[in-house]
């Protein structure tokens, strides 16, 4: 009887200590608990956003993201192939255990390529370093997404080892790829993004946050054995990215990568930039720079090629300055193109000498000064103005300052201070003793070619957000910066070096007046710091129709001896052929063929 009452008592105790943890269970920590075991069973996934497409001026794609996805094993699923552990024996569970990942690999090696012993590892890790389940591990990164279905379609074909149809754990998470569908165009311009799908140069680097959008994420309730079908699901869908219209024109841009490579493989050039400009709106139609990369290969190239010289490199412009020399001088009133100038056979500057690379003596116009390109006549109408004004033009001409252009990196170059000594104003009339980028010569030569109006270079016609909608963007700023009359007497001055030129560069374009001017000048050798006798940043400027700009080219070569008349002008020429009737630029009847030169007389 004792006994009875002893284990009666000792189920009592049992039942109180059960229910006594039923109710802190079920009243005092029911949440926590309930809080607890939901993180337990829920997983959630980001939803990458389409990144913005870049386009030419006339739609054409030059960068798209294209659908893929990263191929995502549940091993702990795979392990029993989908099955309830708990309706398997231990027989059962130890063949799908080693079979099913084996199945499973033998598919993927047909659509991802490699061998089953480079997924193995993968699918048969079943838990994580805690002990926990491991539910989620990559395989691969960037798989089409139509290679994803054909290979899910092929794992529901195979009979598992225990007879059924089909073999589940592999799922799959967005991971799209960017696509240059003409690889080497514009690639200086467009960029490329690194292996995370960011920007990492170009325009893809410069509008990396708009492209890319925001990601969205897919939050679910999970077991083991997967997704829970009737489960708590939250979805927050992802917010594409803009897409631009660039105002490049693929065809222009083209052909000018051609051209100036072909230019600068026959002259043995280092490195070279053309520009091909709408005078009137600073829209950047072309740039190309050499040497280039592929878009969709960017690892293969060398750093120095991945960037866009045009916008990153400072160099001294050498003659082609004399442009804004004449600009400003013809604004302030100063001189005209029928000036008068004495130009003795050498200038003492500064201790020293200035020298013309041909001797010409005597009387020049300003006109003459220009086709003669004479560094002395140069700096004596330069002498003629304030050194402290004669900057503040180059200045409003947009020298010495980044242009805004939608590229990384972009240098500012450098002008001497207000307060230069008297020898550094004579060297900046021709185009030393400063820095300039090629930017900022095309649009500063604009500037004071086009009627004297100043337009902010762009490389962006429009946007549209990842619904389609209209987005606006930041405005170009336009100002004077010459009047009318002085932009007309510097294009007069320039036609001297079309009208009288005697190379195949400097000739006439057959229907159409033109304006020119040459620029060749030393680099500085970066080992000594001083200028390398040898080794020229040649450059060449043409704008045309003269009696109303439209389109201005600006090309500058990197060359061991060779002038910038020579080397750039035929590349300058050739781009303005193309460009002038395929924008509608009407030939004038008037204008003689190019087949001779004019006598030109100084």
């Amino acid at each position: 009887m004792r006994r009875i009452q002893v284990f009666l008592a000792l189920i009592a105790l049992i039942i109180t200590l059960l229910a006594g943890r039923a109710v802190t269970l079920q009243g005092f920590d029911s949440s926590a608990n309930a809080v607890a075991a939901a993180d337990r069973m829920t997983q959630k996934r980001t939803l990458q956003p389409t990144r913005g497409s870049l386009l030419d001026r006339n739609g054409e794609v030059l960068a798209s993201t294209q659908p893929a996805v990263k191929v995502i094993a549940d091993p702990a699923s795979i392990a029993t192939n989908g099955y309830n552990p708990a309706s398997l024996n231990a027989t059962q569970r130890a063949r799908l255990a080693d079979q099913t990942p084996r199945q499973i690999a033998e598919v993927l090696v047909n659509y991802l390529g490699g061998s089953t012993s480079d997924f193995l590892p993968g699918l048969r890790k079943t838990t994580q370093s805690d002990g926990t389940p491991n539910q989620y591990q990559v395989l691969a990164a960037k798989v089409p997404a139509d290679t994803y279905q054909q290979m899910l379609t092929a794992l529901s074909k195979v009979t598992d080892d225990l007879g059924d149809k089909g073999l589940y754990g592999i799922t799959k998470e967005d991971d799209p790829v960017r696509v240059y569908p003409s690889g080497t165009l514009a690639s200086n311009v467009v960029g490329f993004v690194n292996s995370e799908g960011a920007g990492a140069g170009g325009l893809e680097y410069y509008l990396n946050d708009k492209l890319s959008g925001s990601p969205g994420y897919e939050q679910f309730e999970s077991s083991q054995y997967g997704r829970i079908p009737l489960g708590h699901s939250t979805l927050k869908s992802a917010t594409n990215g803009t897409s631009y219209d660039l105002t490049i024109d693929a065809g222009l841009q083209y052909q000018a990568q051609q051209i100036l490579s072909s230019q600068l493989t026959s002259a043995k050039a280092i490195s070279g930039s053309t520009i091909v400009m709408n005078a009137k709106t600073g829209e950047v139609l072309a740039m190309a720079t050499a040497p280039s990369f592929d878009s969709n290969n960017p690892g293969a190239s060398t750093a120095a090629s991945l960037g866009n010289r045009a916008v990153t490199d400072a160099y001294e412009p050498g003659s082609v300055e004399k442009v804004f020399t004449v600009a400003a001088l013809m604004d302030a009133g100063l001189i005209t193109p029928d000036t008068k100038i004495q130009v003795p056979g050498k200038l003492e500057s500064g201790g020293g000498y200035i020298n013309d690379a041909s001797t010409h003596s005597g009387n020049l116009t300003v006109r003459g000064m220009m086709y003669y390109s004479s560094n002395i006549g140069a700096a004596l109408v330069a002498r003629q103005m304030d050194k402290a004004r004669f900057r503040d033009y180059l200045a409003s001409f947009g020298l010495g300052s980044v242009t805004g252009i939608q590229q990384p990196g972009e240098s500012p170059g450098s002008l001497p201070s207000a307060d230069m000594a008297d020898y550094t104003l004579d060297q900046i009339a021709f185009g030393q003793g400063m820095s300039v980028t090629a930017i900022q010569m095309a649009a500063s030569l604009a500037g004071v070619t086009n009627g004297g109006i100043y337009h902010q270079p762009t490389l962006l016609k429009s946007a549209t957000d990842g619904q389609g909608h209209p987005v606006s963007l930041p405005a170009q700023t336009s100002r004077r910066v010459i009047s009318e009359q002085a932009s007309a007497q510097v294009r007069d001055t320039m036609e001297a070096v079309t009208a009288g030129g005697t190379g195949q560069s400097s000739r006439m374009i057959t229907g159409y007046k033109m304006g020119a001017k040459s620029g060749t000048a030393q680099t500085i050798n970066p080992a000594t710091g001083r200028y390398d006798t040898d080794l020229y940043m040649s450059s060449y400027v043409t704008v045309a129709p003269l009696d109303d700009p439209q389109i201005l080219v600006y090309t500058t070569v990197q060359v061991h001896g060779q002038y910038g008349a020579t080397v750039a002008g035929p590349v300058c020429r050739s781009l303005m052929q193309i460009a002038l009737p395929r924008y509608g630029v009407l030939p004038q009847a008037d204008v003689p063929v190019d087949t001779e030169p004019l006598t030109y007389e100084p």
